[in-house]
């Protein structure tokens, strides 16, 4: 099974603070989410995904 993260674990991932992580969240941006008994929790797989194809985009654009 997939480890499932908590918004404070993705945000150390990502070195972004937790509220940022959050607005993200609000905004449709950032790795995708979900509600588990009233607590947010984030799939490890979908956000090693997300931070994949942020990197894919980002060297994209220079190349």
């Amino acid at each position: 099974m997939d480890e499932l993260l908590r918004t404070v674990e993705v945000a150390a991932l990502l070195k972004v603070p937790p509220g940022t992580l959050r607005q993200w969240r609000h905004r449709g941006f950032g790795p995708r989410g979900f509600a588990l008994g009233g607590t947010v929790r984030y799939r490890r797989s979908v956000v090693d995904a997300w931070i994949a194809a942020q990197e894919r985009a980002e060297t994209a654009g220079v190349a």
